[in-house]
């Protein structure tokens, strides 16, 4: 069995999430299928699972996703590579393919991890009564937001978020710790955030955050709350209140899913991989 470190791009728009699932189309078990195929291994209920950095929902995207996968099958790294992508849907795309160390997961291994989220403007700020209209080719790939937007609060309010904070306010409960009811006190809601800015570039507000992990649903909550900044509805003092509270509903809306892209994984170079 050799180790392989795959990255993924990919549209999430027709799939229902990262993580398998009976009769649904999900990233994971199209990637297991490709594998399956290119393996010739038929695919059994011991098979090992591609595993993924983490989880991304249904109708997000990835420019980075890495995962790793225990292969017994002796492939050059490009043969892989193209035969993987000659199997797998024109949505999903391996971007390389590499054997590393045994050790290597791409779960347990992360360091940090960067998203971006876009926002369309549809009213721009200065043109409140202008109202733009969001191409159907852009649509599925940004939050086509209807409220006008003041950049700098926004921003303010995104640079309060560097540090490390216990991030309770923008987690949402999930849904598959729940259900398995382990009785556990759940993922540690303690992150460090290293990169918070917002910028508006080519018609388009976005946020990009990297931090040393990231809660369920936690940067689509942090958007939305940013969002609710934007329009007045709170301001940049109101953070502190927020990340105090360690409670969800003190914090803004949850942003749409199909605005948000992990865009990197990091892993320390004990793991046998370079930042």
């Amino acid at each position: 069995m050799s180790n392989w470190k795959l990255t993924l791009a990919y549209d999430g728009s027709a799939f229902n999430g990262w993580q398998i699932q009976p009769g649904l189309p999900t990233i994971q078990g199209t990637l297991q299928q490709a594998i399956a195929t290119v393996t010739g291994t038929p695919i059994t209920p011991a098979t090992p699972l591609p595993q993924g950095s983490g989880r991304t929902d249904s109708g997000v995207h990835a420019l980075g996703q890495v995962v790793s996968i225990a292969l017994d099958a002796p492939i050059p790294p490009q043969s892989l590579l193209r035969a993987l992508n000659s199997a797998l849907p024109p949505t999903i795309r391996v971007l390389s393919a590499d054997p590393v160390p045994d050790a290597f997961h791409a779960r347990h291994s992360v360091l940090r991890k960067a998203y971006e989220y876009r926002i369309f403007e549809r009213r721009p700020e200065g043109s409140p009564s202008t109202e733009e209209i969001c191409s159907p080719f852009l649509a599925p790939y940004v939050w086509d937001c209807r409220w006008p937007l003041t950049l700098d609060p926004m921003q303010h309010a995104a640079a309060l978020l560097v540090g490390t904070h216990d991030f309770t306010s923008f987690a949402a409960a999930d849904p598959d710790l729940s259900a398995r009811s382990t009785g556990s006190a759940g993922p540690n809601p303690l992150k460090t955030i290293y990169t918070s800015t917002l910028t508006r570039e080519q018609g388009l507000l976005i946020y990009r955050v990297t931090g040393s992990g990231f809660l369920h649903h936690m940067v689509r909550n942090l958007v939305g709350t940013l969002a609710e900044i934007g329009r007045g509805a709170l301001t940049p003092d109101d953070l502190p209140r927020i990340l105090a509270a360690r409670n969800r509903s003190a914090a803004g809306p949850t942003a749409p899913a199909q605005g948000l892209y992990l865009v990197k994984v990091d892993y320390p170079s004990t793991s046998g991989e370079s930042l």
